[in-house]
């Protein structure tokens, strides 16, 4: 048998949610939330790696970009407001035609595809930029996705990943207390198994010239209910990664 990143249970629970991914009070809100310090911290260090204004009407524009493990489309649409030419895909029919269908709402052209990664990857198909936001405590299999995805990439492109350190703090706060306390989340949205340590990322991406430039921790503001960047890497971390030539 072949090896792939799906996971099949995990598919199930987001085929569950598809028509719930646009309703920001209901069980993807910690991803609205989060939404705005993700959006930021990419723009800014994708400005900063290909030279551009941050600061301008549409800075990405010109820019290829392919958001693996995309969902109903919450970075997608932003990335495409900012000027990128952008490619969604996910393991998930139904969440696909959720995100197929908002875009065409709101009339955007996004390039959607229901692909695994390695799929796409036997395209030969290249982006500047790889995006994967909270996706990789997810897959079945996370050496051949990040492998995939790093196939994915151009020579000097960027990728930006973003998800849960295992640590006993994330364990406390975003598997218990996030699904079973606050009930943030779903039960079983998460395995604390699966959350996965920044230097673990980047020892299994650096054999496919992959270099991390930038790790930034993420805290949650119980007051306004916002995210922001933070140096606490402990629970939720983003990570900007750059491709040798």
């Amino acid at each position: 048998m072949n090896a792939s990143t799906a996971n099949p249970d995990e598919i199930a629970q987001f085929a569950r949610l598809a028509d719930k991914w646009w309703d920001g009070d209901g069980e993807f809100r910690p991803l609205h939330q989060l939404n705005p310090a993700r959006i930021g911290y990419i723009c800014n260090r994708l400005c900063a790696h290909f030279d551009r204004d941050p600061k301008s009407m549409m800075p990405l524009q010109g820019l290829s970009l392919v958001d693996v493990g995309c969902g109903g489309g919450l970075l997608t649409e932003p990335m495409c407001h900012l000027g990128a030419t952008v490619t969604g895909i996910d393991a998930g029919a139904e969440t696909i035609d959720a995100a197929r269908h908002h875009a065409e709402a709101v009339g955007l052209e996004i390039d959607y595809h229901h692909i695994l990664p390695e799929d796409m990857g036997r395209e030969s198909r290249k982006f500047d930029v790889v995006l994967s936001m909270e996706v990789v405590e997810h897959v079945a299999d996370r050496v051949l996705f990040l492998k995939t995805a790093a196939n994915l990439m151009k020579p000097r492109g960027a990728m930006v990943l973003s998800t849960l350190n295992r640590t006993l703090k994330s364990l406390a706060l975003a598997k218990i207390g996030a699904e079973y306390v606050l009930r943030w989340v779903p039960a079983g949205t998460h395995d604390w198994r699966k959350f996965v340590r920044p230097s673990e990322l980047a020892n299994e991406l650096e054999p496919h010239g992959i270099k991390v430039k930038n790790l930034t921790g993420l805290a949650y503001n119980p007051l306004d209910g916002s995210w922001r960047e933070s140096r606490d890497l402990s629970i939720n971390y983003m990570m900007f990664l750059t491709k040798t030539a």
